[in-house]
């Protein structure tokens, strides 16, 4: 298995059901897709990954859930993990959020909901690019 992963964030469950579908279609098995319901939940999978010696590549997060928005949570990534990639995904961010984001999390993109599945696509695959650069 590979030791590269993409973390999805979202506190509605099918949001994060068309989000493996859609990926793991595209990109197959060259990475790990994890998924988490919160953002407790998602610091729980990062956590894991590190001590497994997975590298998390992008983070794409919802903005809002309970307990703390994404932007937030975001910022609080890049601080820790500069080298993510962050992508926020949502319906309902202002353009406040958005620009945080943009500013304190190094964001690379954000995708209104719904989205289309080729944006999404796309996004992921120059967030892998810059990656690589």
């Amino acid at each position: 298995m590979t030791n590269q992963a993409i973390l999805c964030v979202d506190d509605e469950r099918i949001i994060l059901l068309s989000l493996r579908d859609q990926m793991s279609k595209h990109f197959g098995e060259h990475y790990r897709y994890e998924f988490a319901e919160s953002v407790e939940e998602a610091w729980e999978v990062v956590e894991d990954l590190s001590l497994d010696q997975i590298q998390i590549l992008i983070i794409v997060s919802d903005w809002l859930m309970p307990g703390m928005r994404g932007d937030e949570f975001l910022i609080e990534v890049h601080q820790r993990f500069p080298k993510i990639i962050t992508v926020l995904l949502s319906g309902q961010a202002d353009e406040a959020a958005i620009e945080n984001a943009r500013q304190h999390a190094s964001l690379h993109a954000y995708i209104p909901k719904p989205w289309d599945e080729a944006t999404l696509i796309d996004v992921i695959r120059s967030g892998l690019e810059k990656i690589d650069e």
